[in-house]
């Protein structure tokens, strides 16, 4: 029969997007979750043990485990201590509130995570000393890898300092040097503001940018065909310099949409032509810009690349890998333009 589980929540509401800054605040909520596990269950174990660990707890003794109070983690907690119910186990789940600055600064030594990020950084070093010899898939190959494990290191780093940003700044310096080997031409941003448009110029069009495409110019193109010009037409090019005059240039140096201050082109895109009201755009954006520029922590990201670089190993036509990849943006688009997103 399974036993009775106590279980106090929080008063908090705190926006996982916010999160930043509510960790900044003094006196925390914490969630504490104390759990007793059946002796003849090993499988039961391990799976806590490790759903504990990707959730970044702080064991503070065997069996008791230490989270900040944030609405998408105590949800998370909820799960195991039903996990552990069902198990025929036991799971309590407490809110509690450091009593003082001393106490609450005990509580956030608990998550510092410099170790993580030093080791993060050699890594990075590491891969960035070895890129000149690399062939192009072993580039995508380490690209993943790191991106992984820059995301899942972000994702528990709830109290970020100069340490994750300078480790940030690394990340981002490298998916810039990668983005260099493996698609040449990358556009410098320029800084300017973004010029508004209208809709009504830009219709049956041809379109042009680089060969090859990759994250910023294969969702810029769905962008284009899915929002902007629905007749547009395509011109894939060798070199930038082959450009006709009659073609509207995207993502590269000289094109008439390109970079602008930090954002990609997708972004200014979406900013040129009055479609920043779009939540999904917005959201999709800030995902074509973690994987363009290494900026930003976007769940997803790591899945689209993967996505992508196999569809351009399989595919050596754009036109096809714009058609198969679109769908995917589609699906993307819509799980982004979800109100209130899924967690």
């Amino acid at each position: 029969m399974k036993k009775h589980v106590a279980i106090i929540t929080s008063n908090v509401i705190i926006s996982t997007k916010n999160r930043m800054m509510a960790m900044n605040q003094e006196f925390l909520q914490w969630q504490l979750l104390i759990v007793s596990l059946p002796s003849n269950s090993t499988t039961l174990r391990m799976r806590i043990w490790r759903a504990l660990k990707a959730l970044g707890c702080a064991a503070l003794r065997d069996g008791v485990y230490l989270l900040p109070s944030l609405p998408a983690r105590e949800e998370q907690l909820h799960g195991l201590v039903n996990e552990v119910t069902r198990e025929n186990g036991t799971a309590w789940l407490v809110g509690v509130h450091a009593r003082s600055n001393r106490e609450d600064e005990s509580y956030r030594s608990l998550f510092d995570r410099r170790e993580e990020y030093h080791d993060l950084g050699r890594s990075l070093a590491d891969a960035g000393q070895a890129l000149a010899g690399m062939k192009p898939q072993d580039i995508q190959r380490t690209l993943r890898k790191l991106r992984r494990d820059v995301e899942t290191l972000c994702a528990i780093d709830y109290f970020p300092n100069e340490v994750s940003a300078q480790t940030q700044a690394a990340w981002a310096a490298f998916v810039q040097a990668a983005e260099l080997r493996l698609s040449p031409g990358e556009p410098q941003a320029r800084y300017a503001s973004v010029e508004q448009r209208e809709l009504v110029n830009y219709r049956g069009r041809l379109w042009a940018t680089r060969r090859r495409l990759w994250v910023d110019r294969i969702a810029s193109a769905w962008l284009i065909r899915r929002f902007i010009d629905p007749e547009a037409r395509f011109l894939w090019l060798q070199s930038p310099a082959h450009c006709p005059p009659e073609a509207i240039g995207f993502d590269f140096d000289g094109a008439e949409f390109t970079h602008v201050g930090p954002r990609v082109t997708f972004e200014v895109l979406v900013a040129s032509f009055g479609l920043e009201g779009d939540s999904g755009l917005v959201r999709l954006g800030a995902m074509v810009r973690a994987l363009d520029l290494g900026e930003g922590f976007v769940p997803e990201a790591g899945g689209f690349e993967a996505v992508l670089a196999g569809a351009r190993q399989r595919l050596a036509d754009d036109d096809a890998l714009l058609a198969e990849t679109s769908g995917v943006l589609d699906s993307l688009y819509a799980y982004f333009s979800i109100d209130p997103p899924l967690t």
